[in-house]
């Protein structure tokens, strides 16, 4: 609306700012005089103030509604007077026009609550975006066996569905026949599939990421679900969360009760000079309440935000919500979930361990090699650190995969074993040292073990775990430095967390957090009057990253989390964390010079325009004033652009 309006004004303004008789005479130059040309300023002029103005003046009827006049009962005023004078020197006293001041003024301040309306976050699509998790339709199983498309509102309670490889769980329910991996990491935050048999209980909007099908028996539809749940922490976490007032509002607050003051008192005090209510009085209190337009202050906030925004752009970090920027420089704890976030959410090889005369990359080789034809997430967690360490893995042939044990295949003729700790026991051998200790401080960890057997004999043992980032501990560090503590949330084992937590240092720990426990630990903190940040990158983290005082999301997460967040870290790296920290202070310390600029060069200007200097023989004049305060507006973009060089590394 306001860019709408922006570009009707400006070139609707044009004609008034051409046939003005103030701009001709300034630049020496006649207008084209034809039958009514004469009408031209005020018809433009007129239009531009009921259809560029009525934004300002519709909200400032609120703002004076509410007793708290601001910016735009500011604008208003100004525009007001400014409309009235210029229509008054048009018609009755057929001095020079003040048209041309009144469409530039309303065409910056439109300019200027475009670009910060731009810089606001948009309606948040997380619901619609945690929504798109259900499928449309659901596979409902007849008591005659038959399968039935059919749409998810028709979905019952103790309705059988059936969910096939790929496809999202329509609904809560426990599993009556089949088995399968689902994943549920953008519920749980787990990064490893759940194995899913009969018996066991899935959640609505999960998806079933083995290659069997399951048939489910519906225990909860529509808000009775999990998902639904987390829908409506969401909602609430958004209705609870109000805006910052602006500092340059509450300048704009303080001005305007300034310029009526002063308005009113230079009213009065040429009244008593002049014997009366002379034109020369009407001049200096329209001056007054034209100076007192926030042409600079206007243009303070959204010129330096939209700054902070493109820098923020090329250093990874998009803002989605504008008043976050002001509020992550006094960010005192920063919470990360811990998996896709602080670990790179997907499992890898964190520690080998072998025997006398076997080397890693031998064993790592080998174990590849095995897993080959294997779709088990950890035979292609072994395959991915094969290919990263460009290991030429051997070919393979006799493959078999013993349920509950292990795999096994002919690699160069002999006979070799890929397993869980249930090959190792059915060996009935004991583990050589190295093994036995790289499994007991796995245990500890909660991180998986397979063991690669040859000829009945371990020879090698992989620790899998969920990896974590290199940059995280970097990040961590540059946080600590900046005196910001860091904790982590996780629905993870204790376990699993702990080890995360010492290898990063971390300060504090949630593990096995559920998503309704998430927005509650945040909470916890927020109450203890810290300002608490939170990143993550799955719905389950949804709730949490609304509830904290800016919510961070990682860019490759789930379309909730972004759509959730105030941040985006585009780049997924955990470092952007502290950069945009650094930003954030140095785009606030724009800001405030801006304001302070702003408001301070209208408070300075006001007496001049009150003739305070009148003794001297200074009187300024209407349109002077305006130009002058034009020059603000200049001083204030040029600031604004100075924000460009700040330094943002972090060594």
């Amino acid at each position: 609306m306001f860019r709408r309006r922006f570009w009707v004004c400006m070139v609707a303004g044009l004609p008034v700012l051409i046939w003005s008789t103030t701009i001709q005479g300034w630049f020496n130059y006649t207008a084209p005089e034809f039958t009514g040309s004469f009408l031209i300023v005020p018809v433009f002029a007129t239009f531009i103030f009921f259809y560029g103005g009525f934004p300002f003046l519709s909200m400032a009827r609120w703002e004076i509604r509410a007793g708290k006049p601001a910016m735009m009962t500011l604008i208003s005023l100004a525009i007001v007077v400014a409309y009235g004078f210029s229509i008054a020197t048009e018609f009755v006293d057929t001095g020079d026009d003040f048209f041309w001041e009144l469409v530039t003024l309303i065409d910056i301040m439109l300019l200027g609550h475009w670009m910060e309306m731009r810089s606001v976050r948009q309606a948040s699509g997380a619901l619609g975006a945690l929504a798109d998790l259900m499928p449309d339709t659901v596979d409902i199983i007849g008591a005659d066996g038959d399968v039935e498309k059919r749409s998810l509102t028709e979905l019952q309670v103790g309705d059988v569905f059936l969910v096939r490889p790929g496809e999202s769980v329509a609904a809560d329910g426990d599993v009556v026949r089949g088995a399968s991996d689902v994943n549920e990491s953008m519920i749980t935050g787990e990064s490893r599939p759940a194995d899913k048999k009969v018996g066991d209980r899935v959640i609505g909007g999960t998806v079933n990421s083995g290659s069997g099908s399951l048939r489910v028996l519906t225990t909860a539809v529509g808000s009775d679900t999990s998902l639904a749940g987390i829908m409506a922490l969401v909602a609430a976490a958004q209705e609870s969360k109000s805006p910052t007032q602006l500092l340059a509002d509450r300048a704009a607050s303080l001005l305007f009760y300034a310029a009526v003051a002063a308005a009113v008192l230079t009213g009065l005090i040429w009244t008593a000079i002049d014997g009366g209510f002379e034109a020369e009085t009407i001049a200096r209190i329209v001056t007054v309440l034209v100076i007192a337009c926030p042409h600079a202050l206007g243009l303070a906030i959204p010129l330096v935000i939209a700054n902070t925004t493109a820098i923020a752009a090329r250093h990874g970090t998009l803002i989605r919500n504008r008043e976050a920027i002001d509020t992550a420089r006094n960010l005192q704890i920063i919470a990360f979930d811990k998996t896709g976030t602080l670990t790179a959410g997907e499992i890898g090889v964190v520690d080998i361990a072998t025997i006398d005369g076997v080397t890693d990359a031998d064993a790592l080789a080998a174990t590849a090699a095995v897993e080959g034809d294997s779709e088990h997430p950890l035979a292609t967690a072994i395959r991915d650190a094969a290919t990263g360490r460009s290991l030429v893995v051997p070919s393979t042939t006799d493959f078999s995969v013993q349920k509950g044990i292990g795999a096994s295949a002919n690699v160069g003729g002999e006979q070799l074993q890929v397993g869980g700790p249930r090959l190792v026991e059915s060996l009935s051998v004991p583990l050589p040292f190295s093994l036995a200790e790289l499994t007991e401080a796995s245990g500890k960890e909660g991180r998986t073990v397979i063991y690669l057997v040859r000829d009945g004999n371990p020879e090698a043992a992989f620790a899998l775990a969920d990896v974590v980032r290199e940059e995280s501990r970097t990040a961590v560090e540059v946080l600590h430095g900046m005196e910001v503590q860091v904790a982590m949330l996780t629905g993870d084992s204790h376990d699993v967390a702990a080890s995360v937590s010492k290898e990063l240092n971390i300060d504090r720990v949630f593990a096995q957090v559920l998503p309704a426990d998430k927005e509650r630990h945040i909470l916890e903190l927020q109450e203890t009057g810290e300002t608490v940040g939170m990143v993550g990158d799955g719905v389950n983290d949804a709730p949490a990253l609304v509830r904290a005082d800016i919510g961070i999301a990682i860019g490759s997460g789930t379309d909730v989390a972004v759509q959730s967040a105030d941040l985006v870290l585009v780049k997924n790296n955990p470092l952007d964390v502290p950069r945009v920290m650094k930003l954030s202070a140095a785009s606030y310390r724009k800001q405030l010079q801006n304001i302070w600029w702003g408001a301070g060069y209208n408070i300075l200007m006001i007496p001049l325009a009150a003739g305070i200097l009148a003794p001297w023989g200074f009187l300024m004049p209407p349109a002077i004033g305006a130009v002058v305060m034009s020059i603000s507006t200049i001083v204030v973009a040029v600031n604004a652009q100075l924000l460009r060089r700040v330094d943002l590394s972090l060594t």
